[in-house]
């Protein structure tokens, strides 16, 4: 009895030891999930993290996020540009219009962001520009309003509305304009005049239905500080001579490669420059009068040194010396010209009275001599008649 009471505990023991053993295996085995859970969760929020600091880092148009107060800016100049896409210095933003290699153009980006809810876009206001939400515009009319063909994505809420849109639905053939607004800014801390783009607004060109020239059609405003992170990420080549993609659309913009016209300033009147300068000619006089005044601000700010005074000084006595010695060299041709027409008129009048008194001459003598002659023969006749 008491031999089987010892093998039945001996039993309870190993029993339990083998339970301790199965249970220390199932975490175990169970241990590796969990920390691959984490692993994903703790993943997923650092790009979120990462994405928020891009959006922190890119959202240079406001000088506040940016780093700088209203106290450090000195000077403020608000500019509005239309960049024709079919400019040499603006075919980036249109090629290719199909996606190759992984390369898009603007636009495509544009729409796929938009489309998927990861863009806002406001509101084309004709004569002002009000980024707030108020005036934020919803996917769904864009598409309607452009008679774009578009789906709903997977996923998508009456909140957070997704849509697809097939690659040929896209106008990007159409999209022949960009407007972009400039802000030209001079602060304390760096010293300079530097352009930053604040938006953009792609332009539909689109015909009527009985044909005619194209009417522009401006869809929406983008903040270029929502969409820059995104700009950052697409490579793109700007040149003919160099096929690889050595630059950002994020550079081409801050570099201010593109090529735009001057359509509209900031002014009380809040008129454009069609507007305020109708004539074709003054308003391109205006225009390169803003652009020189950007162009030569900074050296326009700072008083010149007196290496630079005396060198343009110098250059002042060059020019004047070079207009005396062309003066000098053109005196005696013009004194020879000068008396040269005076000899010519001179001899001119001299023949003119020379022929004058010839032809009066010639006009008195023969009148004289057939009075003379005819009054001789008449008395001749008289005498002879008398004395028969």
């Amino acid at each position: 009895m008491n031999h089987l009471r010892h093998i039945l505990a001996i039993a309870a023991i190993i029993i339990s030891t083998l339970a301790a053993s199965a249970q220390d295996a199932s975490s175990s085995a169970s241990a590796p999930v969990r920390r691959r859970a984490t692993d994903r969760n703790a993943r997923q929020q650092t790009d979120n993290a990462i994405s928020q600091r891009m959006q922190n880092q890119f959202s240079t148009s406001d000088p506040l996020t940016s780093g700088l107060s209203e106290a450090d800016l000195q000077y403020l100049r608000i500019i509005y540009r239309q960049l024709d896409l079919t400019k040499d210095a603006n075919a980036p933003l249109y090629f290719p219009e199909q996606p190759i290699d992984g390369s898009e153009n603007l636009f495509r980006i544009i729409m796929k962001l938009l489309v998927d809810g990861s863009l806002p876009a406001y509101e084309y206001l004709d004569g002002r520009e009000v980024f707030t939400p108020q005036y934020q515009v919803k996917v769904k009319d864009v598409l309607d309003r452009f008679y774009i063909p578009y789906t709903e994505a997977k996923g998508s809420t009456e909140k957070n509305p997704k849509f697809q849109i097939d690659e040929a639905d896209v106008p990007t053939n159409e999209v022949l304009t960009y407007y972009i607004i400039e802000r030209w800014t001079f602060d304390t801390r760096h010293n300079r005049l530097r352009p930053t783009v604040e938006a953009i607004c792609p332009v539909l060109h689109r015909a009527g239905d009985f044909g005619g020239d194209a009417v522009r059609y401006p869809m929406f405003w983008i903040k270029y500080s929502d969409i820059r992170p995104y700009l950052t990420q697409q490579a793109i080549f700007t040149s003919d001579d160099n096929n690889l993609p050595t630059s950002s659309y994020d550079d081409y913009f801050t570099m201010t490669r593109y090529s735009g016209d001057i359509y509209k300033t900031r002014n009380l009147r809040n008129q454009s420059m069609a507007q305020l300068y109708p004539d074709a000619e003054d308003r391109q006089h205006a225009q390169d009068s803003i652009q020189n005044r950007l162009d030569t601000f900074e050296k326009r700010l700072w008083t010149p040194t007196r290496e630079e005074l005396q060198a343009e000084q110098e250059r002042r006595d060059s020019i004047a010396a070079a207009a005396a010695d062309t003066l000098s060299l053109d005196e005696p041709a013009a004194q020879s010209v000068r008396s040269s027409r005076a000899a010519r008129s001179v001899r001119a009048e001299k023949a003119t009275n020379k022929r004058s008194t010839k032809t009066s001459t010639k006009k008195k003598k023969p009148k004289q001599i057939k009075e003379s002659s005819a009054s001789r023969s008449s008395s001749a006749v008289r005498s002879v008649r008398r004395r028969k």
